[in-house]
């Protein structure tokens, strides 16, 4: 990877859930980590820890800065959707958290026909080596609902467009679990095929060399999944150096998380 390329990383860690027996988070924590430090992106988005799982994160991770609030904007009480950055690389110029709902600003608030409160998070970061500026927003749209994701597809990609009004030639990524394949409206929405113009491209269809790895991004811990390809990077203003889903596996063979991280080179 060129010296000045910003790696960056889309990641699902999977919320602690008891059911998830033998791969509950406390036997995955060290092992999302290790898959995060190995991969060494210089900006990150994290979909579904919980308070105590992104406080494992942010101590295991400790070259870092943070930026996001819960999804539920009470006490730290349900999902986050955190960006990190390494502090060394860049300085964080604004962030800010807005819902996927009819009322962006309105916290806790539930779009549409979605079960939870969505969100994204997105941070202005000022490179220090060359002092470029990178818009990045990270977001996981509902698994139930169809019309909050087609719709939060629609502010988000609206949102992302008036952030980037003061510099329309910004470079910008937009990271997430979309919950959706390629092809699908809400995937459409953000890559510019959809009713609207957008300033977004799907990384893994501009980069410079084929795809690296499977051609999913979920797993069942023990297996992959087939056609799961729900995991995805958008792209403005910036070359795509390469693409790829990194299979990462923990001793005899299982998977730290039911999803698999995305990891771009972009040349910014």
């Amino acid at each position: 990877m060129d010296c000045d390329a910003v790696r960056a990383l889309t990641y699902n860690v999977r919320r602690d859930v008891a059911s998830d027996g033998e791969f509950d988070w406390a036997a995955r924590r060290d092992a999302v980590a290790s898959t995060l430090r190995f991969h060494r992106p210089d900006v990150i988005g994290l979909q579904e820890p919980l308070a105590h799982q992104y406080a494992d994160v942010r101590e295991a991770l400790p070259a870092y800065e943070w930026v996001g609030e819960s999804r539920e904007h009470g006490d730290g009480e349900g999902e986050f959707c955190p960006v990190g950055y390494r502090r060394d690389r860049f300085e964080r110029v604004d962030a800010g958290t807005f819902w996927l709902s009819p009322t962006p600003d309105e916290p806790g608030s539930v779009g549409w026909d979605a079960t939870y409160p969505r969100i994204a998070t997105w941070a202005r970061l000022e490179d220090r080596r060359t002092g470029e500026s990178l818009l990045f927003a990270n977001t996981h749209f509902d698994h139930e609902g169809p019309q909050a994701r087609r719709e939060g597809a629609r502010v988000l990609r609206d949102r992302v467009a008036g952030l980037r009004e003061a510099d329309r030639r910004e470079a910008t990524v937009v990271v997430g679990d979309l919950n959706c394949r390629a092809g699908e409206v809400p995937h459409g929405v953000l890559a510019g095929t959809g009713d609207r113009e957008s300033p977004l491209v799907d990384a893994r269809e501009i980069s410079a060399h084929p795809p690296h790895g499977p051609s999913t991004t979920r797993t069942d811990f023990e297996s992959l999944l087939p056609e799961w390809q729900i995991d995805h990077v958008f792209v403005a203003d910036c070359a795509v150096a390469g693409y790829g889903v990194a299979a990462d596996v923990v001793g005899d063979g299982w998977f730290p998380s039911d999803h698999l991280p995305v990891v771009v080179d972009l040349e910014v």
